[in-house]
């Protein structure tokens, strides 16, 4: 028998979410660009705390091959929140070169998107 505990299930592994993004004005909504490496809103009904570790396989617009990302939650919005805004988490990307790949292609895809005033999932 060992003294050992076993460590607790958040620990075990990271969560995995699926997301596609069908336009520009999607990606726009879900993209966090004052987060220091970038990071999406990915809106969920599933529980998730500040830190988690999650694993994103990310589709954007007509693209036939997903972006494998890791990263971190930064951003929670909790059902009912003020505003009425979707509930979901905040996800930074990770400082390896599949979060910092991921932030580059968002960002050039966006570029026409800069100076809008549209709403966004976070701000």
């Amino acid at each position: 028998m060992s003294d050992q505990a076993a460590p607790p299930p958040s620990a075990a592994r990271p969560g995995v979410l699926s997301l596609n993004i069908s336009s520009k004005t999607a990606l726009f909504t879900a993209y966090m660009p004052f987060l220091k490496r970038g990071g999406l809103f990915i809106p969920t009904t599933r529980a998730y705390a500040l830190g988690d570790e999650v694993f994103m396989l990310l589709t954007l617009m007509d693209e036939h091959a997903r972006l494998q990302i890791a990263g971190t939650v930064v951003w929670v919005t909790p059902a009912g929140a003020q505003g009425s805004k979707t509930q979901g988490i905040g996800i930074q990307f990770s400082d390896d070169q599949s979060g910092q790949a991921a932030r580059a292609k968002i960002e050039a895809l966006l570029e026409t998107h800069a100076s809008s005033n549209r709403q966004t999932h976070s701000l």
